[in-house]
């Protein structure tokens, strides 16, 4: 049980994390980032407490740094 939770997870961080570099204009990074942050957050969120709740927590904490490090990684004109 404990291997396919840990190999679901690292299949959506590999996912998350080669969809991260999609986009050059800053704002499309900022969205993008809290879209791919969001939904990773709440698969991880979901899949750790098995609960709504977390997948909620885990989705809104997600999104938030999803947007921050994709506005943070955006190349400057």
């Amino acid at each position: 049980m404990v291997t396919s939770r840990l190999v679901g997870l690292v299949a959506v961080g590999a996912l998350a994390l080669s969809l991260g570099a999609c986009s050059s204009n800053p704002r499309q990074r900022t969205v993008e980032g809290a879209l791919i942050g969001g939904a990773t957050g709440a698969v991880v969120g979901g899949a750790a407490t098995g609960r709504a709740g977390g997948a909620l927590a885990g989705g809104a904490i997600g999104a938030a740094g999803g947007a921050i490090i994709g506005h943070a990684t955006a190349p400057r004109r």
